[in-house]
């Protein structure tokens, strides 16, 4: 039986955070496809494994629990799996940086799709863009990150937050060149953390599963179409 089940869409975004978490740390899981994802979320919540409105959601098959909601997942999966940081402190930072990260992909997509990008929305947007990116490059200065060494809060192994930040920047950034050049020019540092992270086996190995299952996908719809056309602009 495989650690744990996971449900979401057949793209990568939201779910590949729970998806690089879990490779990171070896374990194995089976996903749902879109049509049982569908079916779960039109049960009443009493029929739920967790009330949720939608995915990600993560069983735990041998603790018989189920969670939803990305930053609550990787908190619990940090925790169970012994990925976090030792002090309150540093924990406190990591779920800020998971936030941030849920933050900045709901940023991106104008969250889920309450809009569509016109260039004029984007050439508004990319100052937050940056700015995003530089949150994350004076967090990396504060905690020892250098240009080629070192992870995002210290230690000598990399943790959730670095797991998180890789995945954030290395998913969108593959599939959007023009992102990949604004965060190289805007937070070297964590361009550079983000490449040594995500060239771990486990991690890379995800990167080519993901390119397979789903090709260039980012977060699918008409939402990604709309991006498609201003960030390729």
């Amino acid at each position: 039986m495989p650690d744990y089940e996971l449900y979401y869409w057949s793209v990568p975004f939201r779910g590949q955070f729970v998806r690089a978490i879990l490779a990171h740390a070896g374990k194995t899981w089976t996903e749902h496809g879109d049509d049982a994802i569908a079916r779960l979320m039109e049960e009443t919540p009493a029929q739920m494994p967790v009330p949720f409105m939608g995915p990600p959601l993560l069983v735990d098959t041998k603790a018989d629990f189920a969670i939803a909601e990305m930053p609550a997942i990787i908190l619990y999966l940090g925790e169970t799996l012994d990925l976090m940081p030792d002090t309150p402190a540093l924990r406190a930072l990591t779920m800020k940086i998971v936030n941030d990260a849920n933050d900045v992909i709901d940023d991106i997509t104008l969250d889920g799709g309450r809009l569509m990008w016109t260039r004029e929305r984007w050439r508004d947007f990319v100052p937050r863009l940056e700015k995003w990116m530089s949150l994350w490059e004076e967090t990396g200065r504060r905690h020892g990150l250098q240009a080629e060494s070192g992870f995002l809060l210290g230690g000598e192994l990399p943790g959730v937050a670095d797991v998180v930040t890789t995945t954030l920047w290395s998913t969108m950034t593959a599939r959007f060149e023009a992102i990949g050049a604004i965060l190289e020019q805007t937070a070297p540092m964590t361009a550079a953390l983000t490449r040594r992270v995500a060239a771990l086996p486990p991690l890379a190995r995800l990167a080519a599963k993901a390119r397979k299952d789903y090709g260039d996908a980012y977060c699918g719809g008409q939402i990604e179409a709309s991006l498609r056309k201003v960030v390729d602009s």
